[in-house]
């Protein structure tokens, strides 16, 4: 949050500027209906007095008719008046809300990824859902309060001043008494409410993550601690929600006090007035409708002032997401995309993440329509040369670039439109199949559309759904198995048709049976695409045409999987440790490169991976 908070005038402003100014239309009918209704209050209060001065006090039954038709026609003007302002402004506070929620999610969607990063999607999702629906909310309720009300407060005014004026300046002499404490309550309320709309934040990412863990919070009997955690942080909200809203009653019981002094103020002045027969009964219930009408408007613009300081802390804090810079962006004068399969260099690249150093002076190159595989540590730098590619981040130094061109000198788009990526996290949206597949293409026949499904497997689970292609998968793909989840991402892949195929530990979370059928998919989707792999699980990328090895952010090997065996080195080790613990079988070639360097399957390394190999080795043997 910036550190001084912006005035009401100037949200109010930027509100109008960007949302309100284009419903100036609607907003002038409302305000004339705002003002009939208004009006029609003060016009009851002064029809009080004929009332009881003509027909109650003088007897005068020629009156009667009259002063009951008028008043029929005042509550029935009143109730048009009243239903036409309250829908034309429920239909420019609805259009306002979706137009400022639209904006919020092109403007977040838009943010590189190390903002997502500080703003958890809970967060987000308070901004765009709850602060938006409070704006929303609220302005209606001002927009009604500074209109309808304040115009039945200046008629009903406008009455009691022409009955007495005196009467009028005593009733409201506790009005200057009040506007010292109701600017501190001001301040209160929008100082809770600011806190309240923080821990709301922080309660919407606790939901997030809990129901998004439910599987280990379960498995790890942790039901009882996410609970008490959320009743910790509920309880801070609950609090600042209280304190907000006595912040807000306050100024409404500011209001009654005032009114109650003016009162009694009335009474003792204007009493005597009455009895000793300067002023009538009419004329006094004139002015006491007047006044007892026109503290009720009075009082809920009081509430309003406060209830603004809530929307006015929502409404700072979505001016400041929209505010927000984004730092990726389109070039303005962008280059073509190279066309065909083009090569991949990244040259002396550097990249921190504040203080950690993720690539260290990296240099790669994966030639055209070749698969070039990525392997090293957890921590290498691996994933970040995807982001490279992509464009979710940039580096601070060095050169990205596709056969010569480089990639931040290609429009966006265009540059992502290259790009196929399967990853181990298959990402579903809680859609059909179909949809989840075409990703809102309708450019895709029937006949393209199998070709590829039969091309990913999908076409082998299809009939075991019961509403086949057009099934929902659930949130996050969670009515698939992992495997079908990848046999789908890699039919979108397909689809796609991209000269660039990037797959990052896409069979890593497989059973044996599936991660053989989706390996299959996965070398249909290569062929032909230059194509960068990720992988731990080493079998999976033998057949590769080149191999990297990263470490610390930088290259330290590369070749085949032969020459990489037969030099030692890191990928030795954990091609060597892999064998050793069972999870790989190891082809005559990796033996015989061993045995050279004076090393058996069993007896490489001697680690403790090692040792259970062999341990087990004997117990089976």
């Amino acid at each position: 949050m910036s550190a001084k908070p912006k005035s009401s005038a100037e949200l109010v402003g930027w509100l109008w500027r960007h949302y309100l100014r284009q419903h100036m239309g609607l907003l002038g009918i409302a305000v004339i209906f705002m003002l009939i209704e208004g009006s029609m209050v003060g016009a009851v209060s002064y029809m009080m007095q004929p009332m009881f001065d003509e027909i109650f006090v003088e007897g005068n039954s020629g009156a009667l008719g009259w002063v009951s038709i008028t008043f029929f026609a005042i509550f029935a003007i009143r109730g048009l008046a009243g239903v036409v302002q309250k829908v034309t402004l429920a239909n420019i506070s609805q259009k306002t809300a979706a137009h400022l929620r639209l904006d919020l999610l092109n403007r977040l969607i838009r943010q590189d990824t190390s903002f997502h990063k500080d703003h958890p999607p809970g967060f987000l999702i308070q901004r765009v859902q709850s602060d938006v629906t409070a704006v929303n909310q609220v302005w209606q309720v001002i927009i009604t309060g500074a209109g309808r009300d304040l115009i039945s407060l200046v008629a009903l005014i406008g009455v009691a001043i022409s009955v007495d004026l005196v009467w009028t300046a005593i009733m409201l002499i506790g009005v200057p008494l009040a506007f010292l404490p109701i600017g501190m309550a001001q301040r209160y309320v929008r100082k809770k409410a600011s806190s309240a709309r923080d821990l709301g934040a922080t309660l919407a990412t606790r939901l997030d993550e809990i129901f998004h863990g439910i599987v280990p919070i379960k498995l790890n009997s942790l039901e009882r601690y996410q609970s008490d955690r959320f009743k910790g942080h509920m309880d801070f909200f609950v609090r600042s929600e209280v304190r907000a809203s006595f912040g807000t009653a306050s100024i409404t019981g500011l209001i009654d006090v005032m009114a109650g002094l003016g009162f009694m103020g009335v009474l003792l002045y204007g009493g005597a007035e009455i009895i000793s027969g300067e002023k009538t009964v009419g004329q006094f219930m004139s002015f006491f409708t007047a006044i007892g009408l026109a503290f009720d408007p009075m009082r809920r613009l009081a509430s309003i002032s406060g209830t603004w300081q809530v929307a006015a802390a929502a409404l700072e804090r979505i001016k400041e997401l929209l505010d927000a810079p984004i730092l990726l962006l389109s070039p303005t004068d962008p280059v073509p995309a190279p066309e065909g399969k083009p090569d991949i260099d990244l040259r002396d690249v550097r990249l921190d993440y504040g203080d950690a150093k993720v690539l260290r002076g990296l240099t790669l190159h994966a030639e055209a329509g070749k698969t070039t595989a990525l392997v090293g540590a957890s921590g290498a730098g691996k994933s970040t040369v995807f982001n490279l590619l992509t464009r979710l981040v940039d580096p601070q130094d060095g050169a990205v670039e596709l056969s010569g061109v480089p990639v931040n000198r290609i429009a966006l788009d265009e540059l992502r439109d290259l790009y196929s990526v399967v990853t181990q996290d298959a990402l579903l949206f809680d859609e059909t199949l179909r949809e989840n597949i075409l990703l809102g293409r309708d450019d895709v026949s029937d006949a393209e559309l199998q070709t590829v499904l039969d091309a990913a497997h999908v076409s082998d689970f299809l009939p075991k759904l019961e509403h086949g292609i057009e099934t929902r998968v659930g949130p996050r793909g969670s009515a698939l198995s992992g495997g079908q989840r990848q046999r789908v991402v890699i039919a979108r892949a397909l689809l796609r048709d991209t000269p660039i195929l990037l797959l990052d530990e896409a069979t890593s979370a497989l059973d044996a049976q599936s991660e053989k059928v989706v390996q299959a998919a996965l070398d249909r989707l290569s062929g032909g695409r230059t194509t960068l792999v990720i992988a731990h699980r080493l079998s999976t990328i033998r057949s590769a045409d080149k191999i990297v090895v990263m470490d610390r952010g930088a290259v330290v090997d590369e070749g085949t999987h032969e020459e990489l065996l037969a030099r030692g080195g890191i990928y030795a080790d954990l091609y060597r440790l892999q064998f050793q613990d069972g999870l790989e079988v190891v082809d005559r070639s990796g033996i015989a490169a061993m045995a050279s360097k004076g090393k058996t399957p069993l007896n490489g390394a001697g680690t403790t991976l090692g040792w259970l190999g062999r341990l087990r080795a004997r117990l089976l043997g």
